[in-house]
């Protein structure tokens, strides 16, 4: 179980930083704003420019966010609320990174989960590791028991 567990935590390889404002977003300074742009977790920029001190991406459509993405914002305000987040094995990068944050940063406010319904409401920062686990488990699972349904259907043509 630790193992897949690691698995859904490998960080994937990072878009390149540069200075450029990201495409739909826009930059005042070192300020780069994000928000209510609709964006989904696929439309997302893949990097932020150098130098960002501050990230707003609330009130958009993520689920979640690639692994890595706010690597080099540990320590800067992100506003994340207001977004329907997933609380499934992608959100795990997520929950690592808010738990990184110093307590005087609020990026963690409002970054509640949407999904599953067993765990609507509740902040992703405050996941146990044993809820983070579970959500492993049964994605393995279903995705096991998908496979064996679609081999019946299968069979049974």
């Amino acid at each position: 179980m630790k193992g897949l567990l690691l698995l859904c935590l490998l960080p994937l390889l990072g878009g390149q930083r540069s200075s450029a404002c990201p495409h739909l977003c826009s930059c005042h300074g070192s300020q780069v704003d994000c928000s209510s742009r609709s964006l989904t977790s696929s439309s997302l920029p893949t990097s932020f420019p150098v130098g960002t001190t501050s990230l707003r991406l609330h009130d958009n459509r993520l689920t979640r966010l690639p692994n890595g993405l706010l690597d080099d914002l540990t320590s800067r305000p992100v506003s994340l609320h207001g977004n329907p987040w997933e609380c499934d094995c992608g959100v795990l990068y997520l929950r690592a990174w808010l738990l990184r944050q110093p307590a005087a940063l609020t990026s963690h406010l409002g970054v509640n989960c949407s999904s599953p319904p067993g765990l609507r409401g509740r902040l992703v920062v405050n996941l146990t590791e044993k809820e983070a686990a579970l959500l492993v488990v049964l994605i393995v699972f279903l995705r096991r028991f998908e496979r064996l349904a679609q081999e019946a259907r299968r069979t049974t043509e």
